[in-house]
């Protein structure tokens, strides 16, 4: 806590600067930041059995904390510079560790709980116009306040999350300021290519015309299973996908109109194979265990589909996305299909134009060779319990985001998760949290 209330200091200083050096129409810079606290805590649960990789029932409260500059500079006429450095500390519930749909989606499995400094993003953009049509950009984060050519090609090359480019749904895409679980701020059954942190190293390439979008992206994935390094080697080690986006599918008004996205992907890493390791397991007489059956060149495919429909001040969205679930999961998180459904309330329907509340289901499940691994007693990177009662993750969020002043964001959230980790002998599990966000 003292270290976040440093922080706020830290960035209401920035923010009087920035206030008296206010950003004119065509600056070739932009400046901004964040600070995030979560507390999380949950009741004790019915668990007759726990293993390595289990929610703990019963444990104290688990705090995350991370904080992030947002340096962007137009180098030339349409070349772009992003450089976020950024720090995250603190420690998720159970060492992150036990379910599929983790309940925070600002914590990292990484052992050590102290804050770290590093490099979140760092990446060169280069437009290419292609017509005369231009629009307004306001001064916001990673972008610089001007006006533009509002239809181009764009290639980006550097390190970034795929995130920040693909299924980037604007009601359910950011945990630090709307749904706080994996498989809400997100397509569940993506494994998107990152490190542990959640970035990779690659490049993308952008079509926006209108309102049609087509982005592709060739991108590093880990070396190890949700691991902190990365590689590239071709058609053995890589990330592939593709998305098309087309902006008011269905345009009624101004403010009542659909958009949706389609994205198909492949990685190809060092991988395990369940099918193989529960064989293994057998002929052994023990538990798989799938780092034994990795691979180079193996694969997981899969696609996503998400939509969003916005009615005034009413917002709504579905997602589903599916992997084939034959390899190990190795970026991500353990979901095989996924299938999501939320809305998000603006706070002007109750005299609240800043603040907002948001309600969302997502039930996650796992393909057959997955779940007879586990039954087995295997392990994956995130989950395990040692045995498998299978049945669908069904986790339930409710959250309340209060603009207490004009860059402090309080949101007291609850998830309700039942069968945590496909388990129907654990659980249901009941988690609180309260987001202290700050930005500039």
């Amino acid at each position: 806590m003292k270290s976040f209330i440093k922080i706020l200091f830290l960035l209401a200083s920035a923010e009087i600067a920035i206030a008296q050096d206010s950003l004119p129409t065509g600056k070739r810079y932009s400046i901004h930041a964040q600070a995030t606290l979560i507390p999380q805590y949950h009741f004790n649960f019915h668990a007759p059995y726990t293993g390595n990789n289990s929610l703990l029932p019963s444990e104290p409260v688990a705090t995350s904390f991370t904080t992030t500059f947002f340096f962007a500079y137009k180098a030339f006429k349409n070349t772009y510079i992003i450089f976020n450095p950024e720090a995250a500390g603190g420690k998720g519930l159970s060492k992150t560790l036990g379910v599929a749909g983790f309940p925070n989606g600002e914590i990292y499995r990484v052992g050590d709980p102290a804050p770290h400094p590093f490099i979140a993003r760092l990446y060169v953009e280069q437009q290419f116009p292609l017509s005369d049509r231009k629009e307004a950009i306001d001064d916001d984060i990673n972008q610089i306040k001007e006006t533009k050519h509002a239809d181009y090609i764009s290639v980006i090359a550097g390190k970034f999350s795929l995130a920040d480019f693909f299924d980037a749904s604007e009601i359910s895409n950011d945990p630090r300021t709307q749904f706080l679980n994996w498989s809400l701020m997100g397509s569940g059954a993506w494994d998107y290519p990152a490190n542990t942190r959640g970035y990779t190293m690659g490049s993308v390439l952008q079509f926006i015309y209108h309102d049609f979008h087509i982005r592709t992206a060739l991108t590093t994935v880990p070396i190890e299973a949700n691991g902190p390094d990365l590689e590239f080697k071709w058609n053995n080690a890589m990330g592939v996908v593709i998305e098309f986006e087309k902006k008011n599918l269905l345009h009624f008004s101004e403010t009542v109109y659909t958009c949706a996205s389609l994205g198909l992907y492949l990685n190809k890493a060092n991988m395990g194979n369940y099918d193989l390791s529960v064989k293994q397991g057998i002929q052994l007489n023990k538990a798989p265990d799938i780092t034994a059956t990795r691979e180079y060149a193996r694969d997981k495919k899969g696609w996503y589909i998400s939509i969003d429909n916005h009615f005034n001040k009413i917002h709504h969205y579905i997602n589903y996305s599916r992997n084939d679930g034959q390899n190990e999961t190795w970026a991500f998180t353990e979901i095989d299909r996924s299938f999501a459904t939320g809305l998000h309330i603006d706070g002007d329907i109750w005299k609240r134009k800043n603040d907002h509340l948001g309600i969302a289901f997502v039930a996650n499940g796992l393909s057959d060779p997955h779940k007879n691994y586990l039954a087995a007693g295997g392990y994956g990177f995130l989950i395990g319990d040692g045995k498998l009662n299978y049945g669908s993750e069904q986790i339930a969020e409710i959250y309340y985001s209060w603009n207490v002043i004009k860059k402090l964001f309080i949101s007291p959230d609850y998830q309700l998760i039942t069968h945590p980790a496909y388990n129907k002998d654990r659980g249901p599990v009941h988690i609180l949290a309260l987001r202290l966000h700050y930005e500039l």
